[in-house]
Parts: C-alpha cells; sequence; structure tokens
C-alpha cells in the first residue's frame, strides 16, 4: 500500500529527465518520463504485444491497456506514481520498445515497478538497461529496495530478474505471483542522467536517503 501522495514530486518539464543508453551491438535506447502527447502510441504498443505477453504485463486477459491505467500513466509523479517509455530509432523513426511504471512510499523506502518488452525487441538487452534505469530512477526518489511481483509462468520477466540479481520469493497476496526484490545499495554511484538532474532539483527528498 502506497503512503499518502507526495505532490513534491509532480515534475515539469519532463524531457530533462531523459536517458540515452548504449546496447550490445551499439544500439542507443531512449527512457524517457511518458507524455500526455504518447498516449496514443503508447495505446498501440500494448496492441501490438502478443496475446501472451499482454496478459503477462496487465495480469489478466486484455485486448489493450484499459483506460483508467493510461490515465494513471500519464500523470507523471501524482500519487508517487511514474510512468517512461523506451524508443529506438527503426528506419528513422522514434519507436516505442519497451515501457514501465514504478511507484514509491516514502515512509517503507520501497519502490514497486512493472514493464514490458516489444515481442520484437525480446532478447537484445533492451529489458536489462530498461530495469537498470528504473533501478536508477528509484534511487534518485531515496529508494532504497526496489521489487517487482510477476506471473509465475513468465518465463522472460523472472529470468530478466534472475540476472539482474533480484532475489525472489513469494508473493503475500496471491499465490498465482512470484515477488522479486533487490537492494539499492550505491544509489549514488548509480549513472545515469536522470540521478544528477533530480539531484540538482533537490531529490533525494526521502529524508533517510544520502545526502550529496
Amino acid at each position: 500500500m502506497l503512503a499518502a501522495p507526495d505532490h513534491r514530486f509532480v515534475l515539469s518539464n519532463l524531457g530533462r529527465y531523459t536517458d540515452v543508453l548504449r546496447l550490445r551491438g551499439g544500439r542507443s535506447l531512449t527512457v524517457r518520463f511518458l507524455e500526455l502527447r504518447d498516449a496514443e502510441a503508447l495505446l498501440d504498443y500494448f496492441r501490438s504485444l502478443s496475446q501472451r505477453s499482454r496478459y503477462s504485463r496487465l495480469m489478466g486477459a486484455a485486448s489493450e491497456l484499459p483506460p483508467s491505467e493510461l490515465d494513471k500513466a500519464l500523470h507523471v509523479g501524482e500519487g508517487n506514481r511514474f510512468a517512461v517509455v523506451a524508443e529506438m530509432k527503426v528506419d528513422g523513426v522514434d519507436t516505442l520498445v519497451g515501457e514501465a511504471r514504478y511507484s514509491f512510499d516514502a515512509q517503507s523506502g520501497e519502490s514497486e515497478f512493472g514493464l514490458s518488452i516489444g515481442d520484437t525487441w525480446q532478447g537484445q538487452g533492451v529489458g536489462a538497461a530498461l530495469l537498470a534505469n528504473i533501478e536508477c530512477r528509484a534511487a534518485a526518489l531515496g529508494a532504497r529496495m526496489l521489487f517487482g511481483e510477476t506471473l509465475r509462468n513468465n518465463e522472460q520477466m523472472i529470468g530478466l530478474a534472475r540476472k539482474s540479481g533480484y532475489m525472489f520469493g513469494r508473493a503475500p497476496d496471491d499465490w498465482r505471483l512470484t515477488r522479486f526484490d533487490k537492494a539499492l545499495h550505491a544509489a549514488a554511484d548509480i549513472p545515469c542522467e536522470s540521478w544528477r538532474q533530480a539531484a540538482r532539483a533537490g531529490w533525494p527528498l526521502h529524508e533517510d536517503a544520502p545526502a550529496h
């Protein structure tokens, strides 16, 4: 359960918090906060996912991203919830290849996340790069622990979490799920532009987070 919303996290000029990551083979991956202009592209992305990938991400049968979930994703920072998209250049066009959402509980110091990668782009290092960036962004908020939950048969997400150093356990509220978590020990040493920008803007705001 999230703590009461902290409106200090409501951001302006979202483009400031954009990161350009380098994948295996030298391709670039851009990770940025979701913006209002991305609504239709995000809906199209979810429609393009295979039935299995969409089921795994939404943890249930759905033909597209529900309107209520889209609304939450578009209001970055409200309720301590954040959403990012991952883009690559495909034939010269910025193409959405993945997405992630995460939330932050200032009382517990925990951040929860979920992500998906387009079926065409799975197995190419996109998921690992996006997850590492989410760790950075969660650390910028002051999170000391990052965790997620997924269906027990979601082999792709479980494999990604295992390779990224997460520990596994039982999800407390649903027998269908498995939980994985990772301590964010060295937030100050995580190299990403969003950390540097966030620090300049006055983050981390959690009173127990390391000062810089």
